[in-house]
Parts: C-alpha cells; structure tokens; sequence
C-alpha cells in the first residue's frame, strides 16, 4: 500500500476564499470516461479570464506539487472530478486555512493530504511562494509541520484520515492486493462461486 508521510516540491499559491468545484473543473469536463486530461481543463475559466495571468498559467509556478489555498477550498458540488484534475495537473498535497468536507474526503480517498494552518500562516506561507516560486516546501505528514526557508508552521489534520495516510490504508485496492490470498481463499469456499447444474 502507498504511505503518504512526506511531500517536498515548490508550490503554488492560490488566493481567495470559498473556491469551489466549478472553478476548479468546470461542469463541462464531467462528461469524461477517465479522469485523463482533466489536469490541463482545470480552472478553465478562470485561467481564460485572466488571460495567462493566473497562477496555474503563470511559467514560474510550472511543476508545482503543493497547492496553498485560502478559506473553504473545495465548497460546492460533491465531484470528484475537482481534486482530480488537480492531481492530473501535478498537485500532490494542499495546504490551507479550511477545506469543504466532500472535497477534503475525496483527495483523501485518492493518497492527497489536505492540512491546515492559521490564515495568518497561510498568508505568509503565500507570500514567500510569490517572493521565492521556486523555493521547496515540505509538507510533513507524520510530523505534523510544514517547513519553507528558515520557518516551520505547525499544521492539522483529522486523525483518522491522517492515519489511512500514514498507513497506506487509504489505498483501497492497495489493500486488496495486500490480502490477495485470503481472498481467494473467501471465494473458494463460497458455494454460489462453484455451483454446478446437474
């Protein structure tokens, strides 16, 4: 199973508050099969009204790997469509003042830690990125901290999800591959698996 403990990348920083789904993956691109190509749709609009200006766009926050958000990221509709995209973007954690619940729990059931921190820290984890876009930020899980230049500002995160991270156990076909005999030895011995007719 994967274990989430740690992330290291350069970061984006993504102002304002209650962004919700439709702005991260507008309603038009749920008519996909797969989730494949949703990373170069995601906030579509918004990158289209600001005319290559907004930070998804902008060349110095290319390859991003942590997201730095505001207050009620995620708020809106329930799909899971939002935190995909991101993850086909490059996104691999989030950090943030709060998260809507759905949002928070379908990166979680995909292996992406969403902690938070005061909004005064956020903001001036904000503004280093945009002084220092290529600076590397740690995201530590296990330690419960998030580590840029000299600073180290103390995050949160529900236990329980932090533990399936930690684990590995948000991995749910990792689990099952895990205990790949005991399943077959469950199905062995389920008579409607082998039933025969006369």
């Amino acid at each position: 199973m994967s274990q989430v403990r740690s992330l290291t990348g350069p970061a984006l920083p993504l102002e304002g508050g209650d962004i919700d789904t439709d702005r991260i993956i507008p309603a038009r691109f749920l008519r996909c099969v797969t989730f494949d190509g949703l990373g170069e749709q995601v906030f579509a609009d918004d990158r289209h009204q600001r005319q290559g200006q907004h930070p998804f766009d902008l060349p110095q926050y290319q390859g991003a790997t942590i997201l730095v958000v505001n207050a009620n990221f995620g708020c809106g509709s329930s799909r899971e469509h939002a935190p995909q995209a991101l993850i086909k973007w490059g996104i691999k954690g989030l950090i943030g003042e709060s998260f809507a619940e759905i949002f928070f729990g379908n990166c979680v059931a995909n292996g992406v830690p969403c902690v938070t921190a005061d909004p005064s820290a956020i903001k001036a984890l904000q503004a280093y990125i945009n002084d220092h876009p290529q600076a590397k930020v740690t995201l530590d899980l296990a330690n419960l901290e998030v580590r840029y230049g000299d600073q180290a500002l103390a995050i949160t995160m529900p236990e329980g999800p932090r533990q399936m991270l930690l684990s590995g156990q948000w991995d749910s076909c990792g689990q099952l591959l895990q205990h790949q005999d005991a399943i077959t030895t469950t199905a062995q011995a389920l008579p409607y698996l082998h039933w025969q007719t006369a």
